[in-house]
């Protein structure tokens, strides 16, 4: 049988769907993306997205659109605060300048975050963006998937497959496909994930969640920013009509049924206590705090990213940065295998160094919960959680994890640099280290003009790209290699006597890259 051919099908066309096709692409893999909608979906969701996630999208220049939608949203944002004009408002709100978060709904002041703080001050001009909804990321990288020649089929839909240890027959609404790969994507009720057998546990919901963006009256005595009550917590704005409601009544009976204004009427009223009236629902979603992960995030020719490998509570906004982090991660990696620059050991990295980060933010997601609850205990906890978010120490601590820069993988190597983001250095040459990144190859930089280095790196033309430079604000800095994905997998540091110490490139570039070319391999 006559098959359309691709080295990787992915499923699911959202924003990691699209953001790994587009990795993918880079490195020359032919992908085909099935998303079952025609259109993108509307319905509301994440308002925001971490730092790590604006670094990614970054360093393959897209920043300049990532700026615009930003403005966009300030703009909504602060006309919305001018129309309350009150003290709620200008206080509690303090949308764009004066807030940098929340958790567990208590705000974080921007004024009180310590810049210094590893992850937090060395992200460059990425660190500005966090107001970019979902849905802008998604149209952003359809476009991105469009000029790279990402094959998107919109209206097919995943069926089943057929996976041995060569190919995957992918089955779907529209015929089959033939790929030598195949990536769910396809979110938290994945059927790539079930079809496969991949293993799900994890905690049990307790609480319903709406998210809305409705017309209403009465709105005059609800609070801006998020309160917490003696039912649950509710939250209103920081855009028109926006609103969200949490109540500990157990998961709802019916997911899907349609979310509808006299439900939202009811909740909002019981959680406030405001007699509002809802007249219109724009857009709603109900959801849960149910967090679930997959025990390993690839079985065969077979892997998993983004919700499809791991569900949690929307609180905190890190889901789909959770899931960028995941595309960025296996991008470059899948892409090695198949054009035969790496072997497929390289593949098993990507759980080992992705699963840990996503435990990480299902135990935060499940900690916001614990101190949302109405029962004494946990009010308790809220208020000496609050007392410490109202310090520089506290938070500084909660906004340098709920925005993601900690993320550390554990490399070889000494270096206080290997294994996190490189930071963005500001090169002599006036561009940045973000600006050597668009091709997504990966990037040895030379900051000491070092022939010695430069010699390693000869056989990895094509794969490692080199870059002689200047970096006045790091005088001690001799050298970084820096992965694909914008991770460091080798630093060193100037010597007294020689510009730099090669030791550990060698081992670091094969590592990563394979052998270099002309290398002869034993037999």
């Amino acid at each position: 049988m006559d098959y359309d051919d691709y080295d990787v099908v992915v499923a699911g066309g959202g924003p990691v769907g699209l953001m790994l096709a587009c990795e993918l692409r880079l490195e020359g893999a032919r992908v085909a993306v099935l998303e079952r909608r025609t259109e993108m979906d509307s319905t509301i969701k994440g308002g925001a997205i971490t730092t790590p996630s604006a670094e990614a999208l970054y360093r393959r220049g897209m920043l300049p659109a990532l700026a615009e939608v930003q403005r966009q949203a300030m703009n909504r944002f602060q006309a919305f605060i001018r129309e309350r004009n009150s003290r709620d408002a200008g206080g509690a709100a303090g949308q764009g300048l004066g807030i940098v978060g929340h958790f567990s709904g208590i705000m974080l002041r921007a004024d009180l975050v310590d810049r210094t703080e590893p992850g937090l001050g060395d992200a460059g001009p990425a660190a500005e963006i966090a107001f970019v909804a979902q849905q802008d990321i998604e149209r952003l990288l359809g476009g991105r998937a469009d000029e790279l020649g990402v094959d998107v089929r919109r209206g097919v839909e995943l069926t089943g497959f057929d996976a041995d240890d060569e190919a995957v027959i992918v089955r779907t609404s529209h015929g089959a496909i033939r790929a030598g790969w195949l990536v769910g994507c396809d979110g938290g009720r994945s059927t790539v994930r079930k079809l496969a057998g991949f293993d799900f546990p994890g905690t049990e919901p307790e609480v319903t969640c709406h998210q809305a963006v409705v017309e209403l009256t009465g709105a005059e005595d609800l609070k801006i920013g998020w309160t917490a009550t003696d039912t649950g917590v509710y939250a209103y704005g920081p855009m028109p009509g926006r609103v969200v409601t949490v109540e500990f009544d157990g998961p709802p009976t019916d997911r899907d049924a349609p979310v509808t204004a006299e439900d939202l009427q009811a909740r909002l009223r019981r959680l406030s206590g405001v007699d509002v009236t809802i007249t219109g629902v724009r857009t709603a979603t109900r959801f849960t705090d149910h967090a679930r992960q997959a025990t390993d995030y690839r079985k065969g020719r077979v892997l998993l990213a983004g919700d499809a490998a791991h569900v949690h509570s929307a609180f905190g906004s890190q889901g789909l940065s959770l899931g960028i982090g995941d595309a960025m991660n296996l991008g470059w990696k899948l892409a090695a295998v198949i054009g035969g620059r790496a072997p497929e050991r390289l593949l098993g990295t990507y759980t080992s160094e992705r699963h840990p980060v996503g435990a990480w933010v299902l135990d935060w997601t499940r900690s916001q919960v614990a101190a949302m609850r109405p029962d004494a205990q946990s009010r308790a906890l809220r208020e000496i959680v609050s007392d410490l978010a109202g310090t520089v120490a506290g938070t500084t601590y909660l906004t340098a994890r709920l925005n993601g820069g900690g993320v550390r993988y554990e490399l070889p190597g000494e270096h206080p640099l290997t294994g996190r983001s490189t930071p963005d250095l500001e090169l002599t040459d006036g561009s940045r280290l973000a600006d050597h990144l668009h091709s997504g190859r990966a990037l040895l930089l030379d900051l000491t003009d070092d022939p010695e280095l430069r010699a390693l790196a000869a056989g990895y033309a094509g794969r490692v790209d080199t870059l002689t430079a200047g970096c006045p604000s790091r005088p001690e800095l001799a050298a970084v290699l820096v992965r694909p994905d914008g991770f460091t997998a080798w630093a060193a540091d100037a010597r007294a006597k020689a510009p730099t110490s090669t030791a550990g490139l060698a081992e670091a570039l094969e590592e990563w890259f394979g052998v270099p070319e002309g290398a002869v391999t034993p037999g």
